[in-house]
């Protein structure tokens, strides 16, 4: 009997948008010219996607009535199967929702082929109208965006020395120079220049998802920048690096040394973090990176060890509940905003590619500086 053959556009129909969204990953994204950090994010959402029921539609049934009902999940909230939106995303993560499916349909039309309409063209992200709480109290309303106070950063400090003292130097360099959690973790002692008081931030370290490494990879937007600093903490980071030699004489043979191995994917590049004693076996492919921020035996304070530290610091300190790493370098910001700092200046100190983001999101006004801008009135003479 003849074997009936299986016509291009039945094997095509068959395609699940979830088999769509892998194909689109190996066929497209990795081998495009996105960067490293790019590819990863877009990676977990495709595994966020793959949550939806939509994702085990087949994509020839799917229409644009059903992308723009997720899109809305996305900035509404609500939860459909195993997806979860929440309260609704904030505009720029939805948008990259957006982003990933406009991708996935045009790889489906070409040059897949597997359709020949894009579901995607008439999608759009809403707008979310903003709730205001008319009823909210003070501390309520302040409380999400505060910076720390020059009391907490100590009491902060406190409860670090007595539980979790290898985190104090990275808390410290973040309150004093804005750096990111990523990028505080990624610092090392070439990078710093104590006589003329500069650190150089070219690299930001963090949690591989897809992979399950430590990643040693760029700045955010790939940037490096150039941050001053005062005296204080140029005094911190000489007693930290005179602390490093003292643990390492009473750790001896057993005390870390830091290393990245560069791995090569297709056409990308990886550098992943490990750390070995010396009674290891070091590879010939390791090379040794001398970290800043590192614990007490030598290996490197991950950025989600020193983000868990400070989810205990919420948890157990009275006014800290909405506390986490973020927040050092948005006290940076309005410190030095208000003390008169000019806003070009952070800006370039904090790696902002535009002043809005600086102004907007950080600018912080102390209570103190915004009373004795409205008292300039009390001031004037009055004719």
């Amino acid at each position: 009997m003849a074997r009936k053959s299986v016509s291009k556009k039945d094997k095509y129909e068959t395609i699940t948008l979830g088999q769509l969204l892998d194909e689109w990953v190996e066929g497209d994204l990795k081998p495009g010219s996105l960067s490293n950090g790019t590819i990863e994010l877009y990676q977990t959402i495709v595994r966020i996607i793959k949550r939806h029921p939509i994702a085990e539609r087949r994509i020839d049934t799917i229409t644009s009535e059903h992308l723009q009902s997720f899109m809305d999940l996305l900035s509404f909230g609500g939860r459909e199967g195993n997806f979860d939106a929440g309260d609704g995303y904030c505009k720029d993560y939805a948008n990259k929702y957006l982003a990933v499916l406009n991708h996935v349909f045009r790889f489906a039309v070409y040059p897949k082929q597997y359709i020949t309409f894009n579901p995607m063209t008439y999608v759009v992200l809403r707008k979310r109208i903003a709730d205001t709480e008319l009823f909210a109290s003070e501390d309520e309303i302040s409380k999400s965006t505060a910076p720390l106070t020059k009391d907490m950063y100590d009491e902060l400090l406190e409860y670090l020395a007595e539980h979790y003292p290898d985190a104090i130097l990275p808390v410290q360099i973040s309150y004093f120079s804005g750096l990111r959690l990523g990028e505080v973790s990624g610092l090392v002692w070439q990078d710093i220049n104590l006589e003329e008081q500069y650190m150089t931030v070219r690299r930001s370290v963090s949690y591989n998802s897809q992979r399950h490494t430590i990643q040693i990879g760029p700045t955010k937007r790939g940037k490096v920048r150039t941050v001053d600093f005062g005296d204080i903490l140029t005094d911190i980071l000489a007693k930290a690096r005179k602390k490093r030699k003292e643990y390492e004489s009473e750790y001896e043979e057993l005390y870390n040394s830091c290393y990245y191995k560069e791995v090569r994917e297709k056409n990308r590049i990886y550098y992943e973090y490990y750390h070995l004693n010396q009674l290891d076996c070091v590879p010939e492919n390791y090379h040794e990176v001398d970290f800043v921020c590192r614990r007490r035996d030598g290996s490197l304070m991950l950025p989600t060890s020193i983000e868990s530290v400070c989810g205990h610091a919420a948890r157990k300190l009275p006014g800290f509940e909405n506390f986490h790493f973020h927040v050092l370098r948005h006290t940076y910001t309005t410190n030095l905003l208000a003390n008169g700092a000019k806003p070009k200046d952070v800006q370039e100190l904090l790696g902002h590619s535009s002043i809005n983001t600086t102004m907007n999101i950080y600018a912080h006004a102390t209570r103190e500086s915004k009373r004795a801008t409205a008292r300039l009135l009390d001031d004037m003479t009055i004719c």
